[in-house]
Formats: C-alpha cells, structure tokens, sequence
C-alpha cells in the first residue's frame, strides 16, 4: 500500500508549496484551537482556499484543533467545526475527548487523534476507533518493531511521524515553556525552553562550558527506515514544522516523495542521495528516534549545537513571460550578479544558473539583492514555473 505523504503548513504559500512539491495532504492550523497558533495560522476564508487549491490537486486538507481544553477554549468550537464541514475540509485532528465527541455530530468531517494523546498500544488505537476516531496518530515513543504490532490488531489507520522535531517531553506534553516563560506548550505558546543552552551546575560546581548544555533530543529524519514503514501497512507518514519555513517545507517533501516513489518503483538511489538533499535546508542534527528502539547517548544533542544548511534559500519564481523570458523574483536571502544558483523544481528538473542582467521592479540594475521580500526580474532561459526556487550553490 502506498502510504499518504503529510506535510506541514504555516500559512497559505507554504500549504501550495508543499502539496506542489509531493505531499499528498497537508495539515494546518486556524487562529483557534491550535498547537501552533504563534505561526502563521489560517483564517477561515484561507482555509477555504487551501481546500480548494489541495481538492483541485486531488489531495487533503487537515485542520488541527489539538489544545489542551480549558473552559475559556471552549466558545465557538462548534461553530468552528461546522465551518471547516462546510468548506469540505478532509479531517480534524484533536486530542481532547470534548473535541472528538464534537467533531463526531459533523459526519463529513473524519477524525484523526493527535499524538497529544501519546496513544502507543493496538488496545488504545482499537478504543478510539469504537469512539469515532478514523486515524491515529501514534505517539513519537513508539519503535518500529511496536507498529508493526500495533497495525496487526487494529483496523484504524495509523500515521506515524517520520522526520522534524522532537520534544524532550512524553509525546509533546510539556510544561517548561509554561514554567519558564508564562506561555503554554498545551495552548499553543511553546517557547522550546529544552533547546536553549544552559548552565549545568553540580553542588554548585559549573560542570558545563560557556552555556553549552541543552536537554533536547535532536531532530527525528527517516530516510532509510521509509521501506520498512512503508511494508508495516501505516497509512499516513508525517512531517512535523508547521513553523519551518517555504525552502524546508519544499527540500524535506520532495525528498520523502523521491524515497516513497523508489521504494515503491524498486528505484531506489544510494541513501546519501537523499540525506543530502534534505541536508540543503536543515539546520539541527538529527537521528532515527525511538522508531529504532531505545534512544542512546548519540540521539541527544547534548553540547553539539546546530549545523547550517548547505543552501542558501535566495528566491521564490512568483512569475514568468515565456514570451521575454523574463522571471519575476521574490527575495529571500542575499545574492548577487555573477552568482551561481540551484532551479529546484517539483519535478526534480534542478539546474544550474548564473544570476545576470538583475532589475528591480522599476526596471533599475540590481548588482546585490540584499532588501528582503524584495521583488526582482531577471532573464532566465528555460522555462520556470511559480513557485520554483532559487539556492546559492557552495
């Protein structure tokens, strides 16, 4: 069976993007009832246009509404729920009973429970599944060994997350960032508290460096465990970062797209083939998780810091003239005249070009791109699409 490919989305841009570049659904949040609400979260009327633009695709919009539940979150719920019915989204995704048993009077509206319920058993996946609930999302904890059990005696579909990040906490429910900062990792204001570098002290004995010890895991990425999920029988394979931005909504997706298309094609490339590709946008080291069993010493970032992309993301096409040949250029990051730069493509259709004859809107020579958002023209020979994007060759 052909796992769906799911993917993140903070705002509108990102949902067409990664759908453009191979999710097969995306999940995103409103301005309620989300974990992620200080991303950039839909309003209704750009939910309604993420469903249209995914439903002309053939592929699915999901609305999370995972919260911990206190009584001032309760006002407009069913409402809110009615509305993301009406406009034909595909699925809620909550983790509060209230929420299911809500959701379950909007018949057209499927149920998928969040990992925030750290459901990690075939006996909790078969109680839900008699409450309503058509998916579960299994709980980061668990390895791959257990899914397989858990996918033998249950008949829920399960989705598991296969790469971004992971939370030092049981399955995401934490409350440093409440105790640390007045702002609640289980309403949405999560500060990430466990990656900040600290002072370690023992007795009053500085045993850290310089503000160098961190508590949280590095980063879950799948690459070469993709075959195995996908012969498990999950349904859903998911990537986590709703706050990520357009370039590493785009890298990580295509990515996962390739391996899941060559697993299933018997195509597959050298793994390092796609975990340098995934390299080119992410910033953070990473690991296999729990998926491979127990996490050991190496899984923990623990004074190793951050990595840098191998890529600059410098620009989205927003337009193109196949008649002048001339591309409109959104600016993301700095580059210049005479620099080398990647067309990554949906399509894989990746080539090398030289940015040359750069104007500005007003139709001015451009030598450096350095104002951000700025938008650009160029000539550019081949044909390019909206949303292909331009990375700084090394």
């Amino acid at each position: 069976m052909k796992p769906e490919l799911l993917a993140p989305a903070g705002d509108l841009e990102r949902l067409k993007v990664a759908l453009l570049y191979g999710a097969d659904a995306v999940y995103i949040g409103g301005t309620q009832f989300s974990l992620r609400f200080r991303a950039s979260n839909f309003t209704l009327s750009e939910i309604a246009a993420g469903v249209k633009f995914a439903h002309a695709l053939g592929k699915k919009v999901y609305v999370t509404a995972n919260i911990v539940m206190h009584n001032d979150d309760l006002d407009g719920l069913d409402a809110y729920l009615s509305d993301l019915e009406k406009m034909g989204v595909d699925a809620v995704i909550a983790s509060s009973p209230y929420v299911v048993d809500r959701a379950i009077q909007h018949p057209r509206l499927a149920i998928h429970l969040s990992t925030q319920q750290s459901v990690a058993s075939s006996v909790l996946v078969n109680f839900w599944g008699k409450m309503g609930v058509s998916r579960v999302v299994l709980a980061r904890e668990v390895s791959l060994e257990e899914i397989k059990m858990i996918k033998s005696a249950t008949n829920v579909e399960l989705e598991v997350f296969i790469h971004g990040g992971m939370c030092s906490s049981y399955s995401g429910r934490c409350t440093l960032s409440n105790d640390m900062t007045d702002r609640d990792a289980n309403r949405g204001g999560c500060a990430h508290s466990c990656r900040w570098n600290y002072d370690l002290y023992r007795y009053g004995e500085l045993l850290s460096n310089g503000a160098d010890f961190q508590m949280a895991s590095k980063d879950l990425q799948t690459i070469r465990i993709i075959p195995d999920l996908i012969v498990s029988g999950v349904t859903a394979l998911k990537i986590e970062g709703r706050m990520k931005s357009l370039h590493y909504i785009a890298t990580v997706v295509n990515a996962y797209r390739r391996v899941i298309d060559d697993t299933l094609s018997h195509h597959l490339l050298p793994w390092n083939e796609y975990e340098n590709a995934i390299a080119k946008a992410e910033n953070r080291k990473t690991s296999s998780g729990f998926l491979v069993g127990e996490l050991s010493y190496e899984q923990q970032l623990y004074q190793q810091g951050i990595i840098e992309p191998s890529q600059d993301f410098v620009g989205v096409i927003l337009d193109y003239d196949a008649i002048t040949k001339i591309a409109t250029i959104g600016q993301r990051n700095v580059f210049k005249d005479g620099d080398t730069v990647e067309l990554f493509t949906p399509d894989n259709r990746n080539e090398l070009l030289i940015i040359q004859n750069l104007q500005d809107a007003d139709g001015n020579p451009v030598k450096i791109a350095n104002h951000a958002m700025q938008i650009l023209r160029m000539p550019i020979c081949q044909t390019v699409k909206l949303y292909d994007l331009l990375r700084k060759v090394p």
